[in-house]
């Protein structure tokens, strides 16, 4: 879907096209990155990661151009903000909960 939006905008021209497919799954594969695997890093190992990050993108835009790899990384960028929601909603619960039951173990 959005493998066909770029190349149907980018009609006669392959090239911008591809390079623009590379440029969307190199965003959602570096979004996916920091909310769900990323440590703070120092900055020269960070721009390391992201290095490594940019050139591995050049295989999946490659194999984007036939798999609906963008798709599946906007995908995985929706769940990981629905995680990341759910899990800083729930943190004031879970430290009440775990308060409550240290009071219970004093009893």
């Amino acid at each position: 879907m959005i493998k066909d939006w770029i190349y149907s905008y980018f009609h006669p021209e392959i090239f911008p096209a591809f390079v623009t497919l590379y440029f969307v799954i190199f965003i959602l594969s570096a979004i996916v990155y920091k909310m769900g695997f990323a440590r703070k890093l120092p900055i020269l190992k960070s721009f390391v990661v992201y290095v490594a990050l940019a050139f591995g993108c050049i295989l999946l835009a490659f194999l984007g151009t036939g798999l609906p790899i963008p798709e599946s990384l906007l995908l995985a960028v929706i769940l990981l903000a629905i995680v990341k929601i759910r899990t800083r909603n729930s943190a004031p619960f879970r430290n009440r909960s775990s308060e409550e039951q240290e009071g219970r173990k004093d009893v």
